[in-house]
């Protein structure tokens, strides 16, 4: 008899489960509860997610045995490895381009490989103010990617002219400009010039380049979608109608898609939906790869998608802002493991002051400490094969594509957008997430939950246009209502923010009577509810009764008194109480008692609960307190 291998024996241990046994177990667990209520996820992005997947959901998805470097791209460009590359950003003015080029030059001392030049808008370029800029930048190992539009197209002519008289292997150099006709109707509701105008600026920069393999020409801006409240699903979707609309036009020019894609760079940013983030990304590949595909390339690496990622500002905050590094941390992890190309961390001050050479080291570090520490640099596409994610990225793929296409059916993204269709869809997807946030349904660490209960902000960097969100109308010359990128804490920050700008902190009393583990439970829960509008807190451990729980809370001068209690213990304990501060204090009851009703109709008309919206029910005691 042959004698069975360790391994053997250890499966025979573990015999196969099938999913019927799997859904038998989860129904006795949930006891009547609606499964889908309980167990099934439905995602921003249109689709539900199943609490779990097994091998069976692969086995319609034919990407799953491509391997990495292969088309279409699924599993990432490269077929070792994961060389992404590691940028920083900065603004700069040309009346200063020294300054601009020392900075840029100690990046590349300390770590970073891919350097972002945004150019102000009212740059107005010359030969000696780009050779100034790039002076001591090796530009055969070093990539240079120009931001803003417009004056990166103005500085092309010079940038080249500052090639042909350097010594620059033109294979080797690494250059990528975003001009966007497209991406500026989308913020500013109209073309930078006239639209005819806009497009030949484009063909000419298409022009320009053809001698240089490695530079990228036009940007597709998906960050400007993710910023303004969009789903993954619409990122992506939009962004290729995006894309698609330049292809046409240059294809009518006479280029060939060898010619177009190569050109072309994505410009994605990356959200706090960690798997959600991996999938899109490999989605993303997915999608551009089939794009192309139609489009008869002859060379297969014309299907390879060019993605830069950004950490997203839409979940950066202002208030406990330490917590914005924990943010970009995990998105980078999304996007690295993802298989971008290259990644620019914001530091965790962005939303309210210029970076500093602190906050811009940590985000600098956070990408070396994910390259040189934890070695995400050596393996290709490490989430190939979760059946999660991999599903995830079939779904978002489906879903994104199906949205290309009904743009597509529309006369393409700017006919879309000129209609109002690409607004609508994100406004819907904005006001849910906005929703959400109000409710705790999503939760932004250290603003709408768990808030920092004794941080004030600093009113000469915290200004009411950091904290307030500015929706934009309509200029009088546009053609379409532009988007506006705002932040998902917005709106809880500038409830706090009134706070600390009236110079007061109220304090809110935590009344704890009866059983220990209710009042605990519900002090905690309230203390956390109040902070988040920046009130003091005043907890306690309990009192032995409601005459020495009130007197103590009058003589600490509290403008509201929180009852903290069971539920079986309000029916007597709130009456009195209430008729003690009635008067005096506002009166709330920590929870949604089954005698709520019997409470109200004695007057008490305060009750805070996980039911409740906390973003207005906060407004409403500032109301009470003339904040």
């Amino acid at each position: 008899m042959v004698k069975k291998s360790n391994n053997e024996r250890l499966f025979a241990e573990f015999p196969p489960v099938s999913t019927t046994e799997w859904e038998a177990a989860i129904a006795k667990d949930l006891k009547g509860a609606d499964y889908e209520k309980k167990l099934i996820w439905k995602t921003n992005e249109g689709f539900n997610v199943k609490p779990y997947y097994r091998s069976e959901d692969l086995a319609d998805i034919q990407t799953v045995h491509t391997k990495p470097g292969e088309f279409p791209f699924v599993r990432g460009n490269n077929a070792k490895k994961n060389p992404w590359l590691i940028r920083q950003d900065m603004d700069v003015c040309l009346d200063k381009p020294t300054e601009a080029n020392g900075k840029a030059l100690e990046w590349l001392q300390r770590g970073v490989d891919s350097v972002g030049f945004k150019l102000c808008s009212d740059c107005e370029p010359t030969f000696d103010s780009i050779s100034r800029l790039l002076k001591g930048i090796d530009l055969n190992r070093v990539e240079v990617n120009f931001t803003g539009g417009v004056p990166g197209a103005k500085a092309l002519p010079y940038i080249l002219q500052y090639l042909e008289k350097g010594k620059f292997d033109i294979r080797q150099v690494r250059l990528s400009f975003d001009y966007s006709p497209l991406s500026n109707l989308t913020l500013n509701g109209k073309f930078c010039c006239e639209k005819d105008s806009s497009y030949a600026n484009l063909q000419e920069l298409v022009e320009n380049v053809k001698s240089f393999p490695n530079v990228k020409v036009i940007g597709i801006n998906g960050n400007i979608f993710h910023n303004s409240g969009s789903s993954s699903v619409q990122e992506l979707g939009f962004s290729l109608a995006m894309a698609n609309d330049y292809i046409q036009f240059l294809l009518q020019k006479g280029y060939g898609i060898d010619d177009i894609s190569p050109r072309i760079r994505f410009n994605f940013a990356v959200g706090t939906n960690y798997f959600m983030e991996i999938a899109k990304f490999r989605a993303a590949r997915l999608l551009w790869a089939k794009m192309v595909e139609v489009y008869k390339p002859t060379i297969e690496t014309s299907a390879r998608m060019s993605i830069h990622a950004e950490t997203s500002r839409w979940s950066m905050t202002v208030y406990d802002p330490y917590i914005n590094m924990l943010r970009t941390t995990t998105e980078s992890m999304s996007a690295v493991l993802a298989g971008v190309d290259s990644l620019n961390v914001l530091p965790f001050n962005a939303p309210y002051s210029e970076p500093t050479s602190f906050s811009e080291r940590i985000a600098r570090n956070q990408q070396i400490l994910l390259r040189e520490e934890a070695y995400f640099g050596k393996v290709a596409d490490p989430a190939a094969g979760s059946y999660y994610i991999e599903r995830l990225t079939l779904s978002i793929a489906e879903h994104a594509w199906n949205l290309f296409l009904k743009v597509n059916e529309m006369g393409g993204y700017r006919d879309a957008f000129i209609k109002g269709y690409v607004q609508e869809r994100i406004s819907e997807v904005a006001a849910k997430r906005d929703a959400n946030i109000a409710t705790r349904r999503e939760t932004i660490l250290g603003t709408n939950q768990y808030p920092n209960f004794n941080e004030v902000a600093d009113l000469n960097v915290v200004t009411a246009e950091v904290v307030t969100r500015q929706n934009k109308l309509k200029p009088a010359d546009a053609i379409a209502q532009p988007l506006t990128p705002y932040r998902g804490a917005q709106a809880f920050e500038e409830l706090r923010y009134r706070t600390d700008k009236s110079g007061r902190r109220p304090k809110v009393f935590m009344l704890t009577l009866g059983n220990l583990t209710m009042r605990r439970a519900r002090a905690q829960f309230s203390s956390n509810f109040f902070a988040v509008a920046g009130f003091e807190i005043l907890d306690n451990i309990g009192f032995n009764s409601v005459d020495e729980g009130v007197k103590t809370a009058l003589d600490s001068q509290s403008e509201i008194v929180v009852l903290c209690s069971s539920d079986d213990e309000y029916s007597e304990l709130a009456p009195i109480a209430f008729e003690k501060l009635a008067g005096k204090t506002i009166f709330v009851v920590a929870g949604e008692p089954q005698c709520k009703s019997e409470l109200e109709s004695k007057g008490i008309s305060n009750f805070i609960s996980i039911k409740s919206n906390v973003l207005e029910t906060l407004k409403g005691y500032q109301k009470m307190m003339s904040i």
